[in-house]
């Protein structure tokens, strides 16, 4: 078999340059000898502009997301492995099996390769993890200094069974709110990074894919379902003020039953962050009935990424869509809408 280049890519110096996106040979070589490689699958090996597959029969459910996190690699992750988890995450939101997903990167001239290699060795290894191969793509290569890296735009697709209506339009007066686990992990092991702060106890990312948590939950009690949610940019509080606003309620929680790790709370103090409004990249908020709460409390819990799951409040009647805390000093306080953005380019 004759080789296809002249000589192999040079993946331990070698570094990002104008070529790899114009479009000729050393683009296929990048192609070839990363994207395909990694990526590998039988939809992809077909080198077509797209992805032919079938549908199963169900709804269809398509979702899309860019990521332009800083620092490209950090504590329990790295933009590869973020760019599945996060768009996986979306699709499953709708009580969904994720298919399939799409990517597509913006690469900054000067990007070294080795680095992105890792990027990709790891986007794959989180691809295959969740069951959900990486079908297509596109890659652009701009000028040195007008990006920052790499920036990943992933797209999923996915089935919704059957009996499943899920959308955030559903919260009624009287269900139960529940989280999956600890509030704001992800971000402030990002900032952690970002800033070389260092902790007594380490704190990682708890980035990861929820679908098979989502699946458990929806054999479980599926039509007691009304709302998923992933708090991710803007972590809970904002996550909880889009639910309220879509379904025109209210809703009530506890502080002291929302599951936060100690050192999440320590560092959200030294940095003067609200950890209410921290990104999570591997969790989720679940609005039920109130018959169906403790059951899939249980089952949450009986998941390895929902061990920590709480019922932290309920949904109330309220025409202004306020979200309300009880303190843990006894008093209550109003969750409202962040104003600005406390972390930037954090997923």
């Amino acid at each position: 078999m004759t080789k296809k280049f002249t000589s192999s890519l040079n993946l331990k110096s070698g570094h990002v340059d104008l070529s790899h996106g114009g479009g000729g040979r050393a683009m296929a070589q990048l192609i070839d000898e990363l994207f395909l490689k990694h990526f590998d699958n039988d939809l992809l090996r077909q080198h077509n502009d797209q992805a032919l597959f079938s549908v199963p029969a169900g709804r269809f459910v398509i979702s899309t997301d860019g990521h332009v996190i800083s620092p490209l690699f950090f504590p329990g992750g790295d933009i590869g492995s973020l760019a599945v988890h996060g768009t996986v995450n979306d699709v499953a939101m709708s009580g969904a099996k994720p298919l399939y997903l799409a990517a597509g990167f913006i690469l900054e001239e000067g990007l070294p390769l080795a680095d992105l290699e890792r990027i990709v060795i790891s986007m794959a290894a989180a691809a295959q993890k969740a069951g959900t191969p990486i079908v297509t793509g596109d890659t652009k290569v701009v000028e040195r200094g007008k990006g920052d890296g790499v920036f990943i735009t992933t797209t999923g697709v996915g089935i919704v069974p059957e009996g499943v209506t899920i959308s955030g339009d559903r919260a009624k007066p009287g269900h139960a709110i529940l989280v999956s686990g600890s509030m704001g992990d992800h971000g402030v092991a990002i900032m952690a990074g970002r800033e070389h702060l260092e902790f007594e106890t380490s704190i990682v990312s708890d980035s990861a894919a929820l679908h098979e948590l989502v699946a458990a939950m929806v054999a479980a009690a599926g039509s007691e379902i009304h709302c998923l949610r992933d708090p991710t940019r803007g972590g809970l509080a904002t996550a909880l003020n889009e639910l309220a606003r879509q379904s025109g309620v209210g809703m009530v929680i506890d502080e002291a039953r929302i599951p936060m790790k100690a050192q999440v709370k320590a560092a959200c103090e030294i940095l003067g962050l609200d950890p209410l409004y921290v990104a999570n990249e591997g969790k989720l908020v679940c609005i039920c009935s109130a018959i169906a709460a403790e059951q899939l409390l249980h089952v949450m819990q009986a998941h390895p990424l929902g061990r920590d799951a709480a019922i932290i409040g309920e949904v109330i009647a309220d025409a202004h869509g306020f979200v309300q805390m009880r303190t843990a000093f006894g008093g209550s306080r109003i969750v409202d809408w962040p104003v600005g953005e406390q972390l930037p380019r954090i997923c």
